[in-house]
């Protein structure tokens, strides 16, 4: 099992977010928390931020949207330079048709659940997905301490990807650390969303290896 890390830029610089994902040469995505202030408490940018930052770095983009009509506006953000997608399944009036619409513009197409939303309604929908993003903290706000409660739902959704034999791609979101991405990985994780970790760290891109070497050896053990 490959492990991916993608640092979120939610706890960089704003001001200078060219530079900020420059420290970062070795992550293997750039996770882009794009907040309205409507669905979650807080607000950040839009696609036209998006768009320079993609012309800003060879990462490529994950957009997180945290926004109450992903099905009108998530497609600009595959148009803005994304390479994959995230919408939340709670604010998604049409999942299916939302997620191929994604995947014909040309990105991969993700759906994020919050703690509490179970995995087991959307089981027959993983074909259609490329990755899933289940958080490990309410959404909205960096920093939060991660919830263990997450824990029993990634090892659950690890075993419905078997069952069906799919490569969708098993993502968490939410507290992720040197203290705590073993345990998701053992639970059947793939790619790591990491903010404060990451950029709370004096050398952001040897944290990133870092985290890296504890989720393999967490499966490998």
């Amino acid at each position: 099992m490959t492990m991916q890390i993608t640092p979120s830029i939610l706890n960089a610089d704003f001001a200078a977010l060219g530079a900020e994902v420059a420290r970062i040469p070795s992550a293997d995505w750039v996770h882009v928390d794009i907040m309205d202030n409507h669905f979650v408490p807080n607000l950040t940018f839009g696609p036209t931020m998006v768009e320079a930052l993609a012309r800003s770095t060879s990462v490529p983009l994950d957009a997180h949207l945290m926004i109450e009509n992903p099905d009108r506006e998530a497609p600009a953000y595959v148009e803005a330079g994304c390479g994959s997608v995230t919408f939340h399944v709670e604010a998604t009036k049409a999942p299916v048709r939302l997620a191929r619409e994604i995947r014909a513009k040309g990105a991969r197409a993700s759906m994020a659940l919050k703690p509490a939303t179970p995995i087991e309604p959307y089981e027959d929908m993983l074909a259609e997905l490329d990755m899933v993003l289940l958080m490990t903290v309410e959404p909205g706000l960096g920093g939060q301490k991660f919830l263990d409660l997450v824990l029993p739902k990634i090892r659950r959704a690890r075993s419905m990807m078997d069952k069906h034999g799919v490569e969708t791609w098993l993502q968490v979101d939410g507290g992720v650390s040197l203290e705590t991405i073993e345990r998701c990985a053992a639970a059947g994780a793939d790619v790591f969303v990491a903010g404060s970790a990451v950029y709370s760290a004096d050398d952001p891109d040897a944290m990133i290896a870092a985290l890296r070497d504890k989720a393999v050896s967490a499966v490998d053990a």
